[in-house]
């Protein structure tokens, strides 16, 4: 009798697919939890833990994000210099106006381990604060969210 044995696939066994996400009018949170899920490959019935199987995400519009309640004036991004005092604390206000991208992939990296696997899986994210992206080549598949 033989037994039926759990197959574990490893990262090159993976067929990757690109999507594309339209940010504009897209509230934040909910994004990037669907984003972390792609990226991490969940959606995919070949899932293994500790293996890198999901796909890129291209993310375009990050400029025209939404959020809900008052997380404009309340939600804060803190940074440090490594010198005494040098603490800076950026209200979502600012970093939108200053680091568009930078607000979609902090959301996104929050969302998946913080390990080594979670560096390599972030790196398949690609955002862009307009329209245009350099991603035509990889056929994208739209994602809606």
């Amino acid at each position: 009798m033989k037994k039926n044995m759990t197959k574990f696939i490893n990262d090159q066994a993976v067929k990757r697919e690109w999507y594309l996400i339209d940010a504009s009018g897209v509230i934040l949170g909910r994004m990037a939890a669907k984003i972390a899920v792609v990226l991490r490959g969940k959606h995919k019935s070949c899932f293994s833990p500790q293996a890198d199987c999901g796909d890129f995400v291209v993310v375009v519009n990050a400029a025209r994000i939404k959020v809900t309640g008052g997380k404009e004036m309340q939600k804060t991004y803190f940074t440090h210099s490594g010198y005494p005092g040098g603490d800076k604390l950026l209200r979502l206000e600012e970093m939108r106006k200053r680091h568009p991208v930078q607000v979609v992939r902090h959301a996104v990296a929050g969302m998946l381990p913080k390990s080594r696997l979670g560096k390599k899986v972030i790196t398949k994210l690609k955002v862009y604060a307009a329209e245009s992206h350099p991603h035509q080549a990889q056929n994208l598949k739209k994602l809606e969210v």
